[in-house]
């Protein structure tokens, strides 16, 4: 890695960028794009494609402080019940949009927590989605599950589902920065839970875990992540805790004076990166680790690596469809987003029409940019044979393009005639060189920290 003095000087340090999810990115979406886009970039999908799902449950039994998603606490299943009916309307409406043949490529129910929902609601919902579009051949569908709500009988209705792939937050195991952030979840609870995961014959496991929390240091992290390491996940997720407090009220209550600085943050993502690469899982873009036998790793070395709003992906499909409130779509003509109240959704579903209320039509050289920025998060390289064999550009263009980048970062890059490429000991500037390719203005919209 660069020197921390050279970092310091590119500020990486004061840099607040976009986790580049999608790009144009979600603060950039506006509300010209409605309905009935929605509607006809359903019915543009080629007949037999196979395409994404997800499922969104904005229902928790707990608010975590540290978490910025749009969820809503809940202790009653009245709500859950009402809303698992809206879901079936809005599944309803899409089976009536989507062209014959389509297939589920990937299915993934997130949250919120939606294992909150009963075995019988689990089966309910299957159901449902089974009823528009079967799996295909070598699907993946996975499950956010929370270790402290559930039981054999959801296990087992989730795996009777097809559920072949479950996805557990751990955050952080140390009791003193569970207590701070608002996520009790022991070792013994996690590891009881994956237990149960495998034995209900789902074996491929996805794990999150969190670096940057209040009281994290390098000690605690590293008991963490080695108690991690003990359940033995097929992928980790190894996120930075961004602390937006301005978009999710409920991070007030994190003892701010408490959280690590910048140069912290690099050094407890140091620590943790280096203990999953002993282990020999495979670095997967930014933040992501994966074991070679895993389908993230093996897309990385075949250079199929993508990125969409999970985080990084093996799924080739380019068509993901967002069913609930504030789910996200994406199709080859743009992003489209559920109103993100509840309220709101629930109302446009049972009026018969999609409830999108904003998102971005691709113009101009979008998916140029959306391409370059995604292998640079992906492959930490460009390739400009493939950007002039895809796209309307010259080889000129790019090299032109590419040097000026270059030229932000004390030619830093390695730039030529064959692309640009990030070198490992510049990685941790990685989402400032992918924003150096953004268009729109990203200094109006608060973002997180670069580290």
């Amino acid at each position: 890695m660069i020197s921390k003095t050279q970092l310091e000087r590119l500020r990486l340090f004061d840099a607040k960028v976009p986790r580049y999810t999608s790009y144009p990115t979600a603060p950039h979406f506006k509300d010209a794009v409605g309905p009935d886009h929605m509607t006809r970039w359903i019915s543009a999908i080629p007949e037999g494609s196979e395409v994404s799902l997800y499922i969104h449950v904005p229902f928790c039994r707990r608010l975590c402080w540290f978490c910025a998603c749009r969820t809503q606490g809940t202790q009653s299943e009245a709500p859950v019940a009402a809303y698992l009916e809206v879901l079936k309307t809005e599944l309803a409406l899409l089976g009536q949009t989507l062209p014959k043949g389509v297939r589920l490529s990937r299915l993934h129910w997130g949250g919120g927590t939606p294992t909150l929902l009963s075995a019988t609601m689990m089966s309910e919902l299957a159901g449902a989605i089974a009823d528009i579009a079967p799996f295909a051949e070598g699907y993946e569908f996975s499950v956010e599950i929370d270790p402290n709500e559930i039981d054999a009988p959801r296990l087992e209705a989730l795996a009777k589902a097809g559920m072949n792939r479950a996805s557990i937050g751990v955050q952080d195991f140390d009791p003193s920065i569970q207590e701070c952030i608002g996520r009790v979840q022991s070792y013994e609870v996690t590891r009881d839970a994956i237990a149960a995961i495998r034995t209900a014959g789902v074996h491929s496991l996805n794990a999150d875990i969190l670096f940057g929390l209040p009281h994290q240091t390098g000690p605690r992290i590293t008991d963490s992540v080695q108690k991690l390491l003990s359940l033995a996940p097929d992928r980790v997720a190894l996120y930075g805790y961004a602390h937006v407090p301005w978009m999710a009220r409920r991070q007030s209550m994190l003892p701010s004076d408490a959280l690590p600085t910048p140069m912290e943050r690099l050094e407890l993502f140091e620590i943790a990166r280096k203990l999953f690469v002993w282990d020999d899982y495979a670095e997967i873009g930014i933040d992501h680790f994966a074991l070679k036998s895993d389908g993230l790793a093996k897309a990385q070395v075949a250079g199929t690596l993508r990125r969409n709003f999970q985080g990084y992906t093996d799924d080739q499909a380019d068509v993901l469809i967002g069913v609930g409130a504030s789910s996200i779509s994406r199709f080859p003509q743009g992003y489209a987003q559920n109103a993100p109240a509840t309220s709101a959704h629930i109302a446009a579903i049972r009026e018969g029409r999609f409830s999108v209320s904003r998102g971005h039509a691709f113009a101009g050289d979008d998916t140029l940019r959306a391409r370059i920025i995604e292998a640079l998060m992906c492959d930490f390289a460009v390739s400009s044979a493939e950007l002039t064999r895809d796209f309307n550009v010259s080889a000129a263009t790019l090299r032109s393009m590419f040097d000026a980048v270059n030229a932000q970062f004390e030619s830093l890059l390695r730039v030529s005639d064959a692309g640009l490429m990030i070198p490992p000991e510049a990685r941790p500037l990685t989402r400032m060189v992918a924003r150096a390719f953004d268009a729109y203005d990203t200094t109006k919209a608060r973002h997180s920290s670069a580290i």
